[in-house]
């Protein structure tokens, strides 16, 4: 997946999915919409490559269940069920081209707030050696995952991280 992606915390479900098809930019907040903390991020999908950091930091095999998100929108409960249905959605639905929002589990978010600022460089080895790390280059990366660490700590307790996947050719399939 080559989606444009941003990680941000909301404190819930609700406020995550304000505004969805704004992207998330603390440096241009947009009227009326909520200013996220926000890792801009091309390349670095939940269950692909954000999954196998998740697996170089736990020392773990890389698995498609270390990151199992939740959508929130487009709304699960409005999916059309028949083939009928997704014939008959719009050309602008979300449900064809996204936005896809999606939370992400407290675990993904513990793992990268409670690594050990001495792992770093471990970790960044061992993830960029990982298939699933596309465009991995040494200094980036470990600048990437600085910031993905710091995000997870600012959201720990009730905070929530999202996942604003944004990608015109991205067809959402539940």
């Amino acid at each position: 997946m080559s989606a444009m992606c941003d990680y941000y915390l909301a404190p819930d479900r609700a406020t995550a999915t304000v505004r969805p098809t704004a992207v998330r930019d603390r440096s241009k907040p947009l009227r009326g919409a909520p200013v996220f903390d926000v890792v801009e991020i091309t390349w670095v999908d939940p269950s692909g490559s954000l999954g196998s950091l998740v697996a170089a930091i736990k020392n773990v095999p890389f698995s498609d269940d270390l990151v199992e998100t939740v959508t929130l929108y487009p709304p699960p409960e409005g999916v059309p069920e028949t083939e009928e249905e997704w014939l008959a959605l719009p050309e602008d639905s979300p449900y064809l081209d996204g936005p896809q929002i999606d939370e992400l589990p407290a675990s993904a978010r513990d793992v990268l707030a409670e690594i050990e600022d001495s792992r770093l460089l471990e970790v960044v080895r061992r993830w960029t050696m990982d298939p699933l790390c596309p465009s991995c280059d040494g200094d980036d990366v470990l600048d990437l995952v600085q910031e993905l660490v710091a995000l997870a700590k600012a959201g720990q307790g009730e905070r929530r991280i999202a996942l604003l996947l944004v990608d015109p050719g991205l067809a959402i399939h539940y």
